[in-house]
């Protein structure tokens, strides 16, 4: 989406999404070269959901995907070039 992202994390024990999601934003700022100067980039804070025992994360992928179809920006979420990954991050 141009105006917002969509992330499937999982992590262990000790993982803190908010915490996370703050590094997230200061790394991708950083790689795009943005300064404090520049005006806001990232809207503070943001919306989590955790997968419940009856919801599969295919079926939130398939929500995710259709977004782009509600939003009228391709016929078909095939269509559009940004299609996620899932990708493995190791932090230790």
């Amino acid at each position: 989406m141009p105006d917002h992202v969509h992330l499937f994390v999982s992590g262990d024990e000790g993982f803190v999404l908010g915490r996370w999601v703050g590094e997230l934003k200061q790394a991708l700022a950083r790689a795009n070269s943005w300064s404090k100067s520049s005006g806001q980039l990232w809207q503070e804070g943001f919306f989590d959901h955790v997968l419940r025992s009856d919801e599969s994360m295919s079926e939130k992928w398939e929500y995710v995907r259709q977004n782009l179809v509600r939003a009228a920006l391709v016929n078909d979420p095939e269509d559009w070039p940004y299609q996620g990954e899932i990708v493995a991050i190791d932090c230790a």
